[in-house]
């Protein structure tokens, strides 16, 4: 899917990182206080008097660090004791931000007057952002996997964000232009409020820390609330995921995000003998063998018009023998049209709403039909 590509960027270890933006290696004279985070596993805060330490552990190899960042507001003077780590002075007040996500959060914590560039233009759908790109109040940087460099000195950002990915080297020039490079880990956590929280670090970032507290409280609170709802169903309908991309079709593992999705729904996930966090890829044959008496298929996909069952039988001589798409049940999720990609990550408890409609029409779960994000496919 093409936005999938809108997380694709650049990483850096943590060494080759301390050298963007303004770094200090001197060890840490004081002790500071965590700063409670319950459910991401691969960030930690901790507040000092006069600045946050965000550390950011390597998703790919859990033993290292991918980068540490020091926090320093700008109304104080830079203090002598910093430990070592990337210097941002916040709040950012003119940013380079590569992904919809991240700019959709952004805008919703109220800090929409931060962004000054954006990549990837052509998948941005925040109203307000879309116009300011429009108008050239926001310069359209190019795509993020090979960015207009004159431009991004142009803004000359106090930030840039972006999503790295893992063995993808150096940032080339620009690593070297003596910016803060904010590596945005969050989509490698491994749960819906994970991920989600992770808002509290970018609350930081643009000094609307008590916006995204109150924010992730009321996900983290709806969230749990709809588990409630299927902790005693007496039916899990089978779920199959998605379809084939080549000769791969990407399963769910047992904690995987979508596999933790559909057990929080009350479905049952046909792949969570695979106890991983991620996806799994298997031949059609596996797949059919595994999972073709599936009750329910969701499935994601980007087109023009929305997809039929008759043109998903076309597809693939496999999809017709499932079963799932013989009686009728298949939804699908037209990301061309529906903004799955933008909404989901910080507002999980959304997508865990809309799909306990789906597999148990019986409860009411309080689905709201602008974050309807599966429909029913048609014949």
């Amino acid at each position: 899917m093409l936005r999938l590509s809108l997380i694709m960027a650049v990483v850096l270890p943590l060494l080759a990182c301390c050298g963007s933006g303004g770094t200090n290696n001197k060890p840490a004279g004081k002790h500071g206080e965590e700063i409670p985070l319950q459910y991401a596993e691969n960030l930690t805060l901790t507040q000092f008097p006069e600045y946050v330490k965000a550390d950011i552990r390597n998703p790919w190899d859990t033993t290292k660090a991918l980068h540490t960042y020091i926090l320093v507001p700008d109304s104080l003077q830079l203090p002598d004791d910093l430990p070592q780590g990337t210097v941002v002075r916040t709040p950012l007040k003119k940013c380079l931000v590569y992904s919809s996500v991240h700019n959709s959060l952004i805008s919703e914590l109220g800090a929409i007057e931060a962004i000054k560039g954006v990549c990837d233009a052509q998948y941005i759908h925040q109203p307000d952002l879309a116009r300011r790109i429009a108008d050239a109040t926001v310069e359209d940087c190019g795509n993020s996997m090979a960015p207009n460099i004159e431009k991004i000195i142009k803004i000359n950002p106090d930030g840039i964000l972006l999503s790295p990915f893992e063995n993808s080297g150096s940032y080339g020039k620009l690593g070297q232009l003596g910016i803060p490079i904010i590596e945005c880990a969050d989509y490698m956590e491994t749960s819906p409020l994970g991920r989600a929280e992770w808002m509290k670090f970018y609350g930081l970032l643009y000094g609307r820390e008590r916006e995204a507290s109150d924010m992730f409280s009321r996900t983290e609170s709806e969230y749990k609330e709809l588990c409630s709802l299927t902790d005693s169903v007496s039916f899990r309908p089978r779920v199959l995921v998605d379809r084939l991309y080549g000769q791969a079709w990407n399963v769910p593992a047992a904690e995987s995000t979508m596999g933790i999705f559909i057990e929080n729904a009350g479905g049952k996930n046909p792949f969570d003998n695979n106890k991983g966090s991620g996806s799994v890829g298997l031949n059609a044959e596996k797949v059919l063998h595994q999972a073709g008496d599936a009750d329910i298929w969701i499935v994601r996909y980007s087109q023009t018009s929305d997809k039929t069952l008759s043109e998903l039988a076309t597809d693939n001589p496999v999809y017709s023998q499932v079963k799932a798409l013989k009686n009728g049940n298949v939804y699908g999720c037209n990301t061309s049209k529906v903004f799955f990609y933008e909404e989901v990550p910080f507002h999980p408890h959304w997508l865990l709403a809309d799909l306990i409609a789906i597999f148990h029409p019986e409860i009411e779960s309080g689905r709201d039909a602008s974050h309807n994000y599966f429909t029913l496919m048609q014949p």
